[in-house]
């Protein structure tokens, strides 16, 4: 990781984290209102007080936070669709060195978030956390994963042959799940194959238990079909790249967007949309948003020329993964400061929010208000042309 400060010279790149500059400003423009949403969702000032939009789906279903994650899946092939050019140039041997490279470091970045304070609160004292339960996979993790084998892909094989794969993982990961999966119910939360595959490689202790039990959302099983989500936006940056910001474009990725979520819609009847399990019907409905939404962005800004807006979430998409790791270390940190014996989080909420505000309205400003604060975060970089990279 490097830290990028003005010299003599000043700089005009504007670097994304993990990849080389998007030149459209659509793309940065999606990328960053990606990051927002990813904070604002992870960051009610309740768990128990959030607007149904702002949740994701109990299980089987779909709402706009479920499409959070894998639109920022999207937008690391967008990226990569202009990262990858310079990588044609240079041998093998420099291309495995940079490309695990920054897997190891995304990944390790995430590792880092899921040990990070080290310490928690235990009958009202500081002690240590137990390392060894501490969870393995993430959000990190995955897009580490995803980047790792969308290169690999992209590297070795032709746009056409690397399509033709991505379907078939698709088709492959629901033979997977519909086989090894419960008889009676392989798609449920308790008997679906991604979690069965989990545990053969993980102790249970190792995984994620926001269900109450041990289930990992981010799994490595489940991470097969989330790997298409970025050679789709590496396809779409592709096209867009090849097509311009014209009016025809626009209309073209509309279509493909909605045939996708027809498809996906249609799927969905044998192979339910779903999240938690990252199903082959959940990759093609996401990406067929995707497709909508960017083609929507590049009408409003690059059509219609309305840009005076842009730079709101450009300041997310300059920094997404420090901004990111930022936000969860913040709220780690504002958990383990205690104020009249309970965490800084919850003081602040109770006081500054939920004092003169009711549950959910209080839960949802709080949210904002965090947002608001990563935001002057990346402002504040910006201004100073630092950018975190990896």
């Amino acid at each position: 990781m490097s830290t990028d400060l003005p010299a003599n010279k000043p700089k005009t790149a504007n670097p994304t984290t993990l990849f080389e500059k998007p030149r459209y400003l659509s793309l940065d423009v999606l990328r960053g209102l990606t990051i927002a949403l990813m904070v604002l969702v992870n960051n009610p000032g309740s768990w128990g007080s959030i607007y149904a939009p702002f949740k994701h789906a109990e299980w089987h279903g779909f709402t706009v936070t479920d499409l959070v994650f894998p639109t920022f899946l999207f937008v690391v092939g967008n990226a990569m669709s202009f990262s990858m050019k310079k990588f044609e140039k240079q041998t093998d041997a420099v291309f495995w060195g940079k490309v695990i490279k920054r897997t190891l470091l995304i990944f390790a970045i995430g590792l880092f978030l899921s040990a990070f304070p080290f310490v928690q609160w235990s009958e009202g004292e500081l002690v240590l956390k137990d390392l060894s339960h501490m969870r393995i996979m993430g959000v990190l993790q995955r897009i580490a994963l995803c980047y790792f084998f969308a290169s690999l892909m992209l590297r070795y094989l032709k746009l056409n042959i690397s399509i033709i794969l991505s379907i078939a993982l698709l088709l492959l990961y629901w033979a997977i799940m519909y086989y090894f999966g419960d008889p009676s119910a392989p798609y449920s939360l308790k008997g679906n194959a991604a979690l069965k595959f989990d545990l053969l490689v993980f102790s249970p202790e190792n995984l994620w238990k926001g269900h109450g039990f041990p289930f990992d959302p981010e799994g490595l099983l489940s991470t097969i079909p989330a790997v298409v989500n970025v050679i789709a936006g590496y396809v779409a940056g592709k096209f867009i790249q090849k097509s311009g910001n014209t009016l025809a474009t626009v209309w073209k990725l509309g279509v493909a967007g909605l045939i996708l979520l027809l498809i996906g819609l249609l799927w969905d009847v044998v192979f339910p949309i779903n999240k938690g399990i990252w199903t082959s019907s959940f990759v093609v409905f996401s990406t067929g948003w995707d497709l909508i939404i960017i083609s929507g962005l590049i009408w409003i800004i690059e059509v219609l020329s309305f840009k005076k807006w842009t730079y709101s979430m450009e300041v997310f998409g300059k920094n997404p993964l420090f901004i990111f790791a930022m936000s969860g270390i913040i709220v780690m940190v504002m958990n383990i400061v205690r104020f009249d014996g309970i965490g800084m989080k919850t003081w602040l909420y109770q006081r500054l929010y939920l004092s003169w505000l009711t549950d959910y309205n209080a839960s949802l400003l709080f949210a904002i208000s965090f947002v608001l604060l990563m935001w002057l975060m990346g402002y504040w970089m910006d201004k100073r042309k630092i950018y975190i990279k990896v």
